[in-house]
């Protein structure tokens, strides 16, 4: 559904909240995201993109660069048991659904270690399940143990916050034009050279966005770090220029970044200093073409 953008003097749904940084388009703020959601102001957000714990960090190894090394992401991404992780779990899905305006829609990223609990609790939540898109990660790190398939795809759940009503944001018309005018399919890739490669059909590019390319880190890196075309993508498809984005576990601040370049504005909410100074640098550096195009519309 299309929708009127945001006027370019709409507050800052945060404005009450102390900041580790902010400019008139976007906002970082520090602390617990299970407290902070609660005080956000309801129905501000046309999208909410969110790349939770996936609960990895429970003493596996996995190959980097050829090596085995552990999976050690940080203490944020252990499993705490199926109880403790579905309660966090519902707690901050129930805090995103209440930010949410009535047009706007939620991403949750994931795989087996968690999306599944994501599925359930949203459905317990009455949120809309909208659509699974499979991403597809050409450059995956390969098993180690041969016991298993190799693990070379991610799952992003797209949810509205109603369960019957079809107001969610959808560019359906855009996504079409960059699919080679034809439905864009919820299996993704982008090859390596990030230029489109469509079949005869129109199944498009396989949502298969390569690991953040060298340039995304030059601030540094991040355990969790999206491609920025991936993230991209997502807002364009789901949200209209002028809208607030949030992220409430934001990293390295791809979201934002994507955010700022599509003529969106964008909250970031993380507990770690080291990761908010990066998403920090990474939005000064963000150029302002993105603002100038959201002003134009608006």
């Amino acid at each position: 559904m299309q929708t009127t953008p945001s006027s370019p003097h709409t507050p800052s749904p945060s404005l009450h909240l102390p900041s580790f940084a902010e400019a008139a388009d976007w906002k970082l703020l520090r602390g617990d995201a299970l407290h902070l959601l609660q005080h956000l102001e309801a129905g501000k957000f046309g999208l909410i993109v969110a790349d939770p714990p996936y609960f990895l960090s429970n003493g596996g190894y996995t190959c980097k660069a050829g090596r085995r090394v552990p999976v050690e992401k940080g203490a944020w991404d252990a499993s705490a048991g199926m109880e403790a992780d579905l309660a966090f779990t519902h707690s901050w899905l129930k805090g995103c659904k209440r930010l949410l305006s009535p047009e706007g829609s939620l991403w949750v990223s994931g795989t087996q270690h968690n999306i599944f609990m994501v599925g359930f609790v949203l459905q317990q939540l009455g949120y809309r399940l909208l659509n699974t898109i499979t991403w597809y990660k050409p450059n995956a790190s390969p098993n180690l143990s041969c016991r298993y398939f190799t693990h070379s795809t991610e799952l992003l759940l797209w949810a509205a916050p109603q369960a019957k009503k079809q107001r969610h944001v959808f560019n359906y018309a855009l996504m079409k034009q960059l699919n080679g005018n034809k439905q864009m399919r919820d299996v993704w890739a982008l090859p390596k050279t990030g230029e489109e490669e469509l079949s005869e059909e129109g199944e498009g590019k396989l949502w298969s966005f390569t690991r953040p390319a060298k340039g995304e880190k030059r601030f540094g890196a991040h355990p969790t770090q999206k491609p920025l075309a991936l993230m991209k993508r997502i807002v364009e498809a789901t949200s209209q220029p002028g809208a607030w984005v949030l992220d409430p576990f934001c990293g390295s601040g791809t979201t934002g970044v994507a955010a700022l370049e599509t003529g969106r504005r964008f909250v970031g909410i993380d507990n770690a200093p080291a990761s908010l100074q990066l998403a920090l640098n990474r939005l000064h550096a963000t150029p302002p073409l993105g603002r100038g195009l959201r002003e134009a519309i608006s």
